[in-house]
């Protein structure tokens, strides 16, 4: 079922509408963008505007839907770990679209508001998160702002809280939404109408 959105007035869920520096999708859907999208549904999300402009490339974003379905729902190391690497991450690529839709799984996998709200200058306020938090702020920090130059002191700070197959899995995490957010900046993929969400993945 497609939704309404009031401002445009346009069906907001249509796949064949202009979302970003490329052509709306041609009609009819290829059937594996159909396919995708109606995964997508079945997993509790709207098709937004990043899964628009990737259906250009059907083959690849089907290639990469397992991938990213794994980031969601097949790591051990806890959401709360993975979304604020994710948060972060969009912070320092200054992906507003990645931050937008992070926000509520961010907060339902505890993360409060005022944290939330403080990742920008986390290090100001290191007395709203705990040592594991920080521990994964800075190695994101070093790793998306100093191009992967990790320091030692760092790096062992953060293994002191994770296991090696947990450090794995933050770093995919931080990386895969960093290069996200490099993606739908240079393709200048539109905000979504504010109703539309990401399917949520396991909690």
């Amino acid at each position: 079922m497609a939704f309404l959105d009031a401002e445009q007035g346009v069906e907001a869920d249509d796949p064949h509408i202009k979302v970003s520096r490329l052509p709306a999708l041609p009609k009819p859907l290829d059937p594996i963008v159909a396919g995708l999208f109606e995964n997508t549904r079945k997993r509790g999300g709207h098709i937004l505007n990043l899964h628009k402009v990737s259906g250009h490339a059907p083959k690849l974003t089907s290639a990469k839907r397992p991938f990213t379905y794994a980031l969601r729902n097949d790591c051990d190391v806890p959401r709360l770990y993975r979304e604020l690497a994710i948060c972060r991450s969009a912070i320092n690529v200054e992906c507003d679209y990645e931050l937008h839709h992070h926000h509520p799984l961010a907060l339902q996998a505890g993360l409060t508001q005022v944290q939330f709200n403080a990742l920008r200058h986390w290090s100001a306020k290191p007395e709203l998160f705990d040592a594991k938090q920080k521990s994964v702020l800075a190695f994101v920090d070093e790793m998306t702002l100093q191009k992967g130059a990790v320091t030692e002191a760092t790096f062992q700070e953060l293994a002191r809280h994770f296991s090696p197959q947990d450090i794995i899995e933050i770093a995919y995490n931080a990386t895969s939404y960093y290069a996200s957010g490099l993606f739908m900046k240079a393709l200048a993929i539109e905000p979504d109408a504010p109703h539309k969400k990401a399917a949520p993945g396991k909690f």
